[in-house]
């Protein structure tokens, strides 16, 4: 069984991140506090703080990727929900059901982070990342100054 540790972040893909900040920065008042872009797969992740979880904006880099191909079929929108565990890709096995394949390493501030394989629960993917306590804890107040 996998001890879910805290929900890490919830994921939302955008075709644009500047215009989503649009909308969560300015109008929500909330923080970037990490952005990065990843080679692979080809995306740009921005991070905003909630407070004691991130949002998380996905912002496929190539037409051709993945994730570009899912937001036209599915619009923008949720895309996945991450939690963080003591061991990403053994949490994502874990959580994948019997006879899916391999979870796929991923990375996402610095941490390692596996995708769940198989049929998405209740059609919400889902993906671990390591869990830190003082990053995650310590270092996190759990609310937005007002």
């Amino acid at each position: 069984m996998t001890v879910v540790r805290r929900l890490d972040h919830v994921a939302v893909a955008v075709r644009d991140t500047e215009e989503a900040l649009r909308t969560f920065c300015n109008r929500l008042g909330l923080r970037v506090v990490h952005s990065e872009e990843l080679a692979s797969p080809p995306v740009r992740l921005t991070y905003l703080d909630c407070g004691n979880a991130y949002l998380q904006l996905v912002q496929p880099l190539d037409r051709d990727a993945e994730l570009a191909r899912w937001i036209d079929e599915h619009g923008e929108g949720l895309h996945h929900l991450c939690f963080g565990v003591d061991d990403a890709l053994a949490g994502a096995s874990a959580l994948a059901p019997a006879g899916a394949p391999p979870p796929v390493r991923g990375s996402g501030r610095g941490r390692p982070s596996a995708f769940v394989p198989g049929d998405p629960p209740h059609g919400v993917r889902l993906e671990c990342t390591d869990f830190s306590r003082h990053e995650d804890v310590d270092e996190s107040p759990g609310w937005l100054p007002g």
